[in-house]
Parts: structure tokens; sequence; C-alpha cells
């Protein structure tokens, strides 16, 4: 059995539907987990994400990690049950009322206690030697951020075949990206970073999109960004970035791949924002 597979039993429920034996399970677990001294800091970012918290939450509960370890949530002043879900399940958390992912994430960034930071989202679901293999890869000397990759779970309308070939492909240009410019190669819910430069430097809010990135850039001058393809830190998700059609979404990006190709042999420095981007 896949290791997500039961966590997909609970995944976009209401939470009145989560058994209580379930909630129970997850608390527990979570609190043995919780460290007074921890290593790293893990901070879930979610606004209006009740139906998915849980199951996020569960897939962390079953961690398997070597390093001391903190979790906590952010509120981003949800309409929903986000914040009852975050105190029934036994998480400290934090409400941001500035909407955006960047207030989001930079409330939890201002939280943390650990030396090093694991972005994560609620819709999205870790397996066990995640954050482990997270916090490796920034022990290793000059690495300032860590990124990995995720995949989508396969439903009706989305073939195993079809995800396949759309995750080799995105993975290809993901890795072609990362040599001179791993800025756009990064997303925020797998990304991993040294707290205290990550602190210096600040998560963009001025932006609607885009912060992961942008904090990618500004941390570059600090040391290596390393890209993690192994298959434990592989985290799996829904479709809010692809949308309806695989074949669309595909298209859409091999043509803005195609026309920027030249440039993935160009580091930047800088980017100019657009207009339709700024808050």
């Amino acid at each position: 059995m896949k290791w997500y597979k039961k966590y997909l039993n609970i995944y976009g429920k209401p939470f009145s539907e989560v058994p209580q034996e379930t909630i129970d399970q997850i608390r527990d677990k979570l609190q043995k987990l919780q460290s007074n001294t921890p290593l790293v800091t893990v901070s879930l970012i979610g606004y209006n994400e009740e139906k998915h918290i849980p199951a996020c939450l569960w897939s962390l509960s079953d961690m398997q990690c070597r390093y001391p370890v903190e979790i906590i949530g952010v509120d981003n002043d949800s309409n929903d049950l986000t914040a009852k879900v975050y105190e029934a399940l036994g998480i400290p958390y934090y409400t941001e009322y500035q909407h955006s992912c960047g207030h989001a994430r930079l409330c939890g960034l201002n939280h943390a206690k650990g030396k090093y930071h694991i972005n994560i989202d609620s819709d999205t679901l870790y397996p066990p030697r995640y954050v482990e293999t997270m916090v490796a890869a920034l022990e290793r000397p000059g690495v300032v951020a860590a990124s990995s990759l995720w995949s989508y779970f396969p439903d009706e309308n989305h073939t195993s075949t079809g995800l396949c070939f759309y995750e080799t492909a995105r993975d290809m240009h993901l890795w072609l990206q990362s040599f001179k410019r791993p800025e756009l190669s990064v997303r925020g819910l797998v990304f991993a970073y040294h707290t205290s430069y990550a602190r210096q430097v600040g998560i963009r809010t001025d932006i609607k999109r885009g912060e992961d990135g942008s904090l990618a850039l500004a941390l570059k001058p600090f040391g290596k960004i390393t890209f993690i393809r192994k298959r434990r830190a592989r985290a799996i998700t829904g479709y809010g970035t692809v949308g309806s059609s695989l074949f669309a979404s595909f298209k859409e990006r091999a043509s803005k791949a195609v026309r920027g190709f030249t440039g993935l042999f160009n580091s930047k420095t800088h980017y100019q924002d657009t207009d339709d981007n700024l808050i």
C-alpha cells in the first residue's frame, strides 16, 4: 500500500467527520514528537483548511526523525474551523490577520525556535522520513536551504500514467533550472532553510505569489540551495497548482520553458516585479 493511502480516508472531509479515535491518535503522537529545544521547526500554514489539516498532521505524526522537532501552526484568520482543528490536535498556533502566504509564512518564521525552518502546506501529505531528510541536507557544510519534489494524488480525472509523464517532465525542468537559477525551482510546500538567515532577509509580504522563490533568491549569498530527489522526501498534494487538465497545464508550462530556455544558463540576483503580482 502507498504510504499516504490511509490519510486519504479523512483528506477533504469536514472536521466533524473525522473519527474521535483518529483525532486522539494524532494528538497523542504529535505530543510525543514535540521538543522544547528543537533543532528544526515545522510550520504549517492554513487559510480555511479545516478539511486538509487533520490529514496533513496525521502524516506528520507518523514521522521518523532523529532530530528534535517542534510543529507549529498558523491560522491566516480563517472563516472555518482551522483554529479549532489546531486546538483539538494539540498544535500550538498563531493567528495572522493579514491574508497572504507571505504573511502566514513570515508569522511561522518569527515564532520558530529551531535552527532550521521547514515550510509545509495544509493540503499536502509528507512521508515518514521527510523532515529528517530535509534537516540532514541542511546540516551539510555550505548549505543554506533545501527543496524537494512533490507528486499528486491519482484520481478519476488524473491517471497514474498521465501524472507520471507530467511529473517526470516537470521534475526535469526543475532540475535544469536548479543549476543556475535555483530560486525558480523551490516551492513553499517543500522548502527548508536556516532560520537566522531567513530572518535577516525576511519573507516578502507585498506580492501575491512567489514569496518562496524570492526568499530563495535572497538566501543565495549565504550559501548553496540544494535539491533533494530522493523518494523519501517527495510529498504528495492536491491539484491547486495544476487545474483540471494535465494537458493544458503541461502545454502552458512547456511553452514558458521553451521561451525561457536560454535564461537557464544565466544566474540572476534580481527580478523585476510585475504589476499584477503586487499587493
